[in-house]
């Protein structure tokens, strides 16, 4: 809505010119507050005064004189993912993927520096890691937040990583940022992520995103093994693939996948 509008009695309209803003700053790469005028039909002076104030909370960085959003911006689409069913969506799939490989498979998705389980289909065979609906795990040392970390525009990944503090949680986990910046870079050309007992020792994963019609990842789903059972060789030839074709066969039933696999 323009400047000049009329709205009704009820309508809050700096609540819609801020949510124009947000829309405006949706794009591959950062914008100076003059696109972001132009792109949200307000004056420069307006869109500086909601842009400086999204910043103030965190939802969008400054580079020089071009303006992104951050990871937060996700917190604003938890409600709305639910609200798309994405976890019952989700769920037969899950079910249909952990009956035919017989490993425990989830969805997340990323909120600010963790991944959020929303969906979870287990199998009966014991782990030392309890997951639940609603766990939260560091996105840097899960394969679902490494496929989720690597899906973001660059520099809103790279804003992210920098306040990421790579612990050791286990005797491998990645905690360089330079060798997890290559592993992302490696998910991003392979389209699905494998992690090798870096959250837990004897625990391996492998995720795959899910997108929506932009060809954006909104979650992603997972398949967990014991390092005991499974090796890194065995997850890529059996499990890559199924795993994929579950991830695509979400992203059609949902009704905003783009009907890819990535």
């Amino acid at each position: 809505m323009s400047e000049t509008a009329a709205p009704c009695a009820h309508f809050v309209q700096s609540l819609s010119r801020g949510l124009a803003v947000i829309r405006a700053l949706n794009s591959p790469e950062p914008m100076t507050l003059s696109d972001v005028a132009r792109a949200s039909d307000l004056t420069r002076a307006s869109a500086r005064r909601f842009v400086l104030t999204l910043e103030d909370l965190g939802y969008v960085q400054q580079s020089g004189r071009r303006f992104a959003l951050t990871p937060r911006v996700l917190e604003l689409g938890f409600a709305y993912l639910s609200a798309l069913g994405l976890p019952e969506v989700a769920q037969p799939h899950m079910e249909r993927l952990v009956e035919q490989v017989r490993e425990s498979s989830s969805v997340s998705v990323l909120d600010g520096e963790s991944v959020v389980y929303v969906a979870r289909v287990p199998t009966r065979r014991i782990m030392n890691v309890v997951i639940n609906v609603g766990t939260r795990f560091p996105a840097y040392a899960t394969s679902m937040g490494r496929v989720l970390l690597a899906g973001l525009p660059r520099e809103a990944c790279a804003a992210l990583l920098d306040r990421i503090e790579l612990a050791p949680l286990a005797h491998d986990t990645i905690t360089t940022r330079p060798q997890l910046e290559a592993e992302l870079e490696r998910v991003r050309l392979a389209g699905y992520a494998i992690v090798d007992q870096e959250l837990e020792s004897g625990l391996r994963s492998v995720a795959a995103p899910i997108r929506d019609r932009r060809d954006q990842v909104i979650a992603a789903i997972n398949l967990a093994v014991q390092a005991a059972r499974v090796s890194v060789d065995e997850i890529g030839r059996s499990l890559v693939g199924p795993l994929l074709e579950t991830a695509a066969a979400i992203e059609r039933d949902i009704g905003v996948g783009s009907g890819g696999s990535a």
